[in-house]
């Protein structure tokens, strides 16, 4: 299995960022052909600790079977259109991609 891994930074405008993520997550969803409950991937909020803020406010993990379907849909026209919009609704600065295994 591989993953790409995206870490959104702390917005400037909380509900503003929560309202376009819904959206983002909708469009991700339509250009995938995801249907259904089942997604995959997961998202996690981070927590604010004793130890301050965190850097980021939120990570994204979409999961794909094989490096060899990541590599395509990493290519593909769709996964550009869904990065530019990563860029657009991460208003705390630029979402960090990271890919794992």
């Amino acid at each position: 299995m591989s993953k790409v891994i995206v870490l959104y930074p702390q917005p400037t405008d909380v509900a503003q960022f929560e309202k376009d993520y819904a959206q983002h997550t909708q469009l991700f969803d339509e250009k995938m052909g995801i249907t259904g409950d089942e997604k995959p991937y997961t998202v996690t909020k981070m927590l604010t600790t004793p130890a301050g803020t965190p850097p980021y406010y939120q990570m994204a993990v979409i999961n794909f079977n094989s490096p060899e379907e990541m590599q395509t849909a990493m290519a593909s026209p769709e996964v550009a259109e869904l990065i530019a919009d990563a860029h657009r609704i991460s208003s705390g600065g630029a979402p960090v991609f990271m890919v794992g295994v």
